[in-house]
C-alpha cells in the first residue's frame, strides 16, 4: 500500500458506547472503532502497518470507560509483537484507585506507555491533579514508559497548559504530545517556537501531526530543516478510529517525502521510543 515502512504511533481500541454529545441524540461517531484484537489485526494487515502502539479508546466523559480498555489493550501487546500498549491513567483525585490499579500493569511485557487526556477532566495547573500526577510520572520513569498526553486548542488540553508537564517532567521521562497542539494555535505555538526551544533545552518531548490542520506538517518540516533540530522527535500515527488513515499518512507522506526524515517520521523514531 506504501512505499514507506510504516509504524503507527497511536491508534485506539475498544467500543465505546453511544451518548448524547453536545445534547443531540445518542450517537458513535467512531465508526471505526475495534473490540477485539483479531478486527484490530485485520486493520493494521490491510493498511500494511508493521507496528503499532494502541491505547485505550476514549471520548465519553465517563473514565471508566477508558479505564475498562486497559485489559484489552494488554490483550492486544500480549498475542502479537507488532503490538506496544499505553494504559489509561488520570491525575484526578476521583480516578485515584483506578489509577493506582492501572499502574500496577505497567510492568506487564508490551506496556510502553501511559495515556494521560484532560478531556475527561482535571487540568495540570490543579494542585488537586499534582499529587497523581506525579505518581503517574515517577512510574513511568521507573518503568522507562513514555507519557502519551493529548493536546487540543483552549481549557486544560491547550498546550498552555500541557506545556507545563514538559517543564516538569520531560528531563527525566519521554513525554509524546498528541496531535503537535490539536490545531491552529496550538500549531503556531509549537512550530514557532516552543517545540524547539523544548528540544534544544534537553527535553525529551515528542509529537505526532493527527489532526493537523493542513499547513502544519509542511511548516514544521521546513521549520525542522532551517533549525536543524527535531527531525527526530516527529511520529505517524493515524489516530484511528478517531483520525482517518490513508489521510494521516497522505498528509504527512507529502511534508516529509522520501528521504531519512521519513524513515525517522515514519518507523525510526517510533523503534527508539516504544521499542
Amino acid at each position: 500500500m506504501t512505499d514507506h515502512r510504516v509504524f503507527d504511533a497511536h491508534r485506539h481500541l475498544g467500543v465505546l458506547p453511544a451518548f448524547p454529545f453536545y445534547g443531540g441524540p445518542p450517537v458513535r461517531p467512531d465508526i471505526n472503532a475495534r473490540a477485539t484484537v483479531a478486527q484490530l489485526l485485520k486493520d493494521l494487515d490491510a493498511q500494511g502497518v508493521e507496528r503499532a502502539l494502541v491505547l485505550p479508546n476514549y471520548g465519553v466523559p465517563d473514565p471508566d470507560v477508558a479505564f475498562s480498555f486497559n485489559e484489552l489493550c494488554l490483550e492486544a501487546a500480549s498475542t502479537d509483537d507488532r503490538i506496544r500498549c499505553g494504559l489509561w491513567v488520570s491525575p484526578r483525585p476521583a480516578d485515584a484507585e483506578r489509577t493506582e490499579a492501572a499502574l500496577a500493569l505497567a510492568g506487564e511485557p508490551g506496556v510502553r506507555a501511559l495515556k494521560l487526556s484532560f478531556l475527561l477532566g482535571g487540568r495540570p495547573t490543579d494542585p488537586a491533579c499534582r499529587p497523581l500526577l506525579d505518581r503517574i510520572f515517577a512510574v513511568a520513569r521507573e518503568r522507562q514508559l513514555v507519557v502519551h498526553v493529548h493536546t487540543s486548542p483552549g481549557a486544560a488540553s491547550d498546550i498552555d497548559e500541557v506545556g507545563h508537564l514538559v517543564e516538569w517532567y520531560a528531563d527525566q521521562v519521554p513525554i509524546h504530545l498528541v496531535h503537535f497542539g490539536g490545531g491552529v494555535s496550538g500549531h503556531i505555538k509549537l512550530a514557532g517556537h516552543r517545540f524547539f526551544d523544548w528540544v534544544a533545552a534537553g527535553k525529551r518531548v515528542y509529537t505526532d501531526l493527527s489532526w493537523a490542520v493542513g499547513f502544519a506538517p509542511r511548516w514544521l518540516v521546513e521549520e525542522i530543516s532551517r533549525r536543524g533540530i527535531g527531525h527526530d522527535r516527529v511520529l505517524f500515527a493515524s489516530d484511528e478510529p478517531w483520525g482517518d488513515y490513508p489521510g494521516e499518512f497522505a498528509r504527512l507522506s507529502a511534508a516529509v517525502g522520501d528521504g531519512e526524515l521519513a524513515d525517522l517520521v515514519f518507523h525510526g523514531t517510533f523503534e527508539k521510543l516504544y521499542g
